[in-house]
């Protein structure tokens, strides 16, 4: 399909491989040595000239030393001078090579203008144009590209969302997609994409009509009702339940929109309709390793891990491919049903995939649990890591089971260690932070942090960890409240931070303030931390009685979390509360 190199170019960024057509591609498009021969007859007569010569060895030899600026300089001047479609084509991918969409644009335009009937060319700068933003002037080029999809123009509508999903503005996606489908009212794919650019800008009654009218096109269209009723829950649950029962009347073999419906019922709390739903799966397709997986996966929705079990186990015995997927999930069963041998005998079996690393990880944690800490460590230390990404992983690993033994001094050390090989690595700098604070190094967890908020300036928690420990030294209290309110701009939702912006309100001696957020993220997450400070801002007001009713509430949720105990012993100078 024409559309899916599109695709690939916008899910890649503005970057492609820089490659003339090899023997591979002329059998994918079909396109013999004869029709490459007749569509050269249209290549201007150029004269090698000297100037021409020099142009292309500068270009060659900087692209080879690694000198993109300079390679696409001298290629966009040479199409500029030549007139030659592939040295346009060859300019155009060494500008997305270099991550250029200036040049890429301008060198795509003229391989148009040079090879207008070339899909390749038009493909190019219509997924360039709609990567920068230029809606408008990728419409005439996606116009074309449609018309020349005839007989599959259902599957050319059926990708346009992906193909515009990174083109920010919603709306203006919406109405390209609705100019676009003008000629092709009658096909269902087309209202399909319609609803479904809909649903990115946030229009919900549009994209449930929609959808409707490519129901009313294909009416026993499964994905088409399924996202249908996705859409109604947003709108009203209670319709999107009417509308999956009633399709389900008319199509009761549609499993995909059974098991959307007792999703919908599961999460209405309808357990006991949804557990209907559940046996009318088991029991109609009893052989479908598939369905079985899917009625286990739901049963944990639930909470029925009795349910979850059995259906993993028989959808293995069934010959599920993806193994180690369902043993993946059975070790998570193990561990939710405080069966941790069986966790980690489970998380030994997935053997690979992007699920191993994460049960060696667990295996690992479990080990740890067991008191066997230095075993744990090794057995982490031994996986191999396929990128720095995993190798990241593998170190937070075990600096959380050093944490969970308060073994500080070696948590530091090790996030130390590694950052001196991934010095750029978020999640390192953050955890690294955390460990100084731990010691007293509060010039390294400011120093960690401000790098981390330039490397990632939309890291709420770097934020909010920078400004709640200025705050808990009553240090730069006005920076820690803006960099807690940038937090929150951030993550507005967050309950941690909500209690931190109270906190940092409390330290200046905002006390109403204070106590409004920290009520809010106690609401929201009564939290031991949370319930710590809450309690002492109550205390400090005077309102005793409330904090030791909050603390007291908090002891018996987790009577071992350390700044709870040490709000107690500071202020009650004991660490009950009679």
């Amino acid at each position: 399909m024409k559309f899916k190199i599109l695709c690939l170019l916008l899910l890649s960024g503005l970057t492609a491989c820089a490659q003339i057509s090899t023997k591979e591609e002329v059998e994918k498009t079909g396109e013999s040595a004869e029709q490459k021969d007749i569509s050269q007859l249209n290549l201007p007569k150029q004269e090698l000239t000297a100037p021409i010569l020099f142009d292309f060895l500068v270009g060659e030899t900087a692209l080879q030393r690694g000198n993109l600026d300079i390679a696409v300089n001298r290629y966009v001047k040479l199409a500029k001078t030549t007139h030659d479609p592939r040295i346009a084509k060859r300019a155009t991918e060494i500008a997305l090579h270099a991550g250029n969409p200036f040049a890429a644009e301008q060198a795509a335009a003229m391989w148009v203008e040079l090879e207008p009937d070339s899909t390749d060319a038009r493909q190019t700068i219509a997924a360039l144009l709609v990567n920068i933003g230029k809606l408008d002037a990728a419409r005439p080029h996606l116009e074309k590209l449609l018309a020349s999809e005839k007989n599959s123009i259902g599957n050319a509508f059926m990708q346009l969302n992906q193909l515009l999903s990174r083109n920010t503005d919603k709306v203006a996606t919406l109405q390209l997609i609705q100019r676009l489908s003008q000629p092709y009212k009658d096909v269902p794919e087309v209202h399909f994409a319609i609803s479904q650019a809909a649903w990115f800008a946030n229009q919900h009654l549009l994209a449930s009509e929609e959808m409707q009218r490519a129901l009313t096109l294909r009416p026993g269209w499964e994905i088409a009702a399924v996202h249908n009723g996705r859409i109604l829950q947003r709108i009203s649950s209670t319709d999107a339940s009417e509308f999956y029962r009633d399709y389900l009347k008319k199509y009761p073999t549609a499993n995909e929109v059974r098991i959307a419906y007792a999703r919908v019922l599961i999460g209405d709390n309808h357990t006991d309709l949804a557990q209907e739903q559940l046996r009318w799966l088991s029991e109609k397709n009893p052989e479908d390793a598939e369905i079985t997986l899917a009625i286990g996966l739901l049963a944990t929705e639930m909470g029925d891990f009795d349910i979850t079990e059995t259906s993993f186990k028989k959808a293995l015995s069934l010959g599920y491919k993806d193994t180690n997927a369902v043993h993946f999930h059975l070790g998570q069963i193990y561990e939710e049903t405080k069966r941790p041998d069986m966790a980690m005998a489970s998380y030994q079996l997935v053997k690979s995939g992007g699920r191993h690393l994460p049960a060696q990880i667990r295996y690992a944690d479990l080990l740890a649990l067991k008191g066997h800490l230095k075993e744990a460590r090794e057995h982490l230390q031994k996986l191999p890591a396929a990128n720095d990404q995993q190798a990241a992983h593998l170190i937070l690993a075990e600096a959380q089971i050093l944490r969970r033994s308060k073994a500080h001094k070696e948590v530091f050390d090790l996030l130390d260690n590694g950052l001196k090989k991934l010095p750029d690595y978020p999640e390192l700098l953050y955890d690294h932070a955390l460990a100084a604070d731990k010691l007293g190094k509060f010039n390294i967890l400011e120093q960690d942090l401000r790098k981390l908020i330039k490397l990632k300036p939309d890291n709420a928690h770097a934020y909010n960890a920078l400004g709640y420990s200025l705050a808990e030294r009553g240090a730069q209290l006005p920076e820690a409240l803006k960099l807690i309110r940038k937090a929150v701009e951030l993550s507005p939702e967050d309950p941690y931070i909500m209690d931190s912006l109270g906190w940092v309100y409390y330290r200046m001696g905002n006390f109403v303030e204070g106590l409004n957020y920290l009520n809010l993220a106690f609401a929201a997450r009564p939290d031991p931390e949370i319930a710590a400070h809450l309690g002492e801002v109550l205390w400090a007001k005077g309102a005793k009685d409330n904090a030791k009713d909050i603390w007291r509430f908090a002891l018996e949720k987790d009577p071992d979390n350390d700044v709870l105990l040490e709000t107690l012993q500071r202020i009650l100078k004991k660490k009950v509360i009679d």
